[in-house]
């Protein structure tokens, strides 16, 4: 079960609120600052983190399933108070905008999402994304009314911040087998009107569908990498941010795998000649 924080508003930096602003710049850029979409990378701990801000990323999204995996747990399987210490964390190790991977916010009622968007600024996040999964095998998506009366309350709380919080709201249906555009763009549509910031709808794979998406709403639109798709193309259709969700943590992962799997069963350790000169990672740290 969730708990309860005091209403009471917690003091936040001035460095936040600059982040703050700057990340929703980056969601409002026009044609003449450059690049309108960017790609927004997802680290799983301080160290990914900060390897990723010396890169020349813009913002950093955290990765629920990246952070799980890194405590031997599924996706899912952190509760909201280790996942409030994780993206502490994050946020304070790095000098850009960071936004959270909140879940479905910890919980069903409303005002447990509004909790969460409270905890997560205290935390020194400037951003967060709440889902309409409820992680229940019988009925894993909320039905729409329930679900953007969630998002109004979490946008409520966002919006009583004293610095531009983004509010991200997602639409997991693909992500759960229900292959519906229809009810999917319904349920973006429905979660704009209560207020969300940027709108998802993970695992939307088809650019005809992520054009529709686009079309049919007034927010910035987040769309979910995978491997056929680029920024350029995806700029073109009127895509504002590129997120990669958990893909860096499971290629790390995967590397991982192949190097053991190689020393077991075959007693070799070719994998370490594509490993990163300790020195290198030295000076980036």
């Amino acid at each position: 079960m969730a708990t309860s924080i005091p209403n009471s508003m917690p003091t936040f930096s001035r460095g936040q609120s600059e982040k703050g602003r700057a990340f929703r710049a980056l969601h409002e850029r026009s044609q003449n600052e450059g690049n309108r979409a960017f790609a927004i990378p997802n680290p799983w701990d301080i160290g990914s983190a900060r390897l990723l801000a010396r890169m020349g990323f813009e913002a950093l999204a955290t990765s629920s399933a990246g952070f799980a995996y890194s405590m031997g747990k599924r996706d899912y399987g952190v509760t909201r108070e280790e996942m409030m210490a994780h993206v502490g964390a994050i946020a304070s190790a790095v000098d850009l905008p960071v936004s959270g991977d909140l879940e479905n916010g910890f919980g069903d009622a409303p005002e447990t999402a509004a909790e969460t968007i409270r905890m997560a600024a205290a935390a020194g996040l400037v951003g967060g994304s709440i889902e309409d999964a409820t992680q229940r095998e019988d009925a894993p998506i909320y039905e729409i009314a329930h679900a953007a009366e969630r998002v109004r309350a979490a946008a409520e709380a966002a919006h009583a911040l004293p610095f531009p919080f983004t509010l991200t709201a997602r639409a997991e249906n693909y992500l759960y087998g229900r292959n519906d555009l229809d009810d999917t763009i319904r349920r973006l549509q429905a979660f704009q009107e209560a207020g969300a910031d940027v709108l998802y709808a993970p695992g939307l794979s088809r650019l005809d569908d992520i054009e529709a998406v686009v079309r049919a709403v007034d927010k910035p639109v987040n769309v979910l990498a995978l491997a056929h798709l680029d920024l350029a193309a995806l700029e073109k259709l009127g895509v504002r941010r590129i997120s990669v969700g958990s893909a860096l943590a499971r290629a790390a992962y995967g590397t991982l795998l192949r190097a053991g799997e190689e020393m077991r069963a075959k007693g070799t350790f070719t994998y370490a000649e594509e490993a990163v000169n300790t020195r290198e990672l030295g000076a980036m740290f």
